[in-house]
């Protein structure tokens, strides 16, 4: 039976980054697959039209790349969810999940050093509780280069992970999908680098004993 699967990304290229060998297994298995971006680029934070317009497009090569079912953007500024009003992420989440009903959840790590991370992790928690959203039965959260590995918190015991992927036969679309974006690409050591995109996907592998994975926590699971 197909599944319903919709991936929660703070920003275009975290969905890439955190699950994009997954995203596309999924969608070669048949599932249907929903992106969900949750804060956009604004002028008033000193983005140009340009850059505003190459972000645009890059969502749409990348959302007809992947053969998403529909992708959905949020109004919200990026970088800037901590001075929202929790409320207005969680009704804008909520809305579109009671549209589409997806059944399994690709979120970003609570933890991570950007705060727009956590604040989707906050609100999505909000948005799956069983006794009004019975649809959602899976919920996993995603390690994201650049962010999952950073935060400082002491009190945090770290991205570890417990559900493993596959992705040998998804890996060089994934990696050619990330060039879409390329004014978020460094050279290595950069995180966000092709060659630590592969070295952390061949280091899961050795976890799932495969060449080459994704690697999750499952937070919830219903059956």
């Amino acid at each position: 039976m197909a599944k319903c699967v919709m991936v929660i990304a703070p920003h275009p290229d975290d969905e890439t980054l955190g699950c994009g060998g997954t995203l596309l297994r999924h969608i070669a298995e048949g599932d249907m697959v929903y992106w969900l971006i949750a804060t956009q680029m604004d002028y008033t934070d000193g983005y140009s039209s340009a850059q505003i317009d190459k972000r645009q497009l890059e969502i749409k090569q990348v959302g007809q790349d992947y053969g998403f079912a529909d992708v959905f953007e949020l109004p919200f500024r990026a970088a800037q969810l901590d001075a929202l009003p929790l409320s207005k992420l969680v009704k804008s989440i909520s809305d579109i999940f009671v549209q589409i009903k997806p059944d399994t959840l690709y979120i970003p790590y609570r933890n991570d050093a950007h705060s727009d991370h956590g604040c989707v992790f906050d609100a999505v928690s909000a948005c799956s509780k069983s006794f009004r959203y019975p649809f959602i039965k899976t919920v996993f959260a995603y390690e994201t280069l650049s962010e999952t590995g950073f935060a400082l918190s002491v009190d945090a015991y770290g991205f570890n992970p417990n559900s493993y992927v596959c992705i040998d036969d998804y890996l060089e679309q994934k990696l050619r999908i990330m060039q879409y974006y390329d004014s978020e690409i460094g050279e290595f050591p950069f995180p966000r680098s092709m060659q630590a995109i592969r070295a952390l996907a061949q280091l899961r592998g050795t976890q799932a004993n495969c060449h080459t994975a994704e690697a999750f926590i499952l937070l919830k699971s219903i059956r």
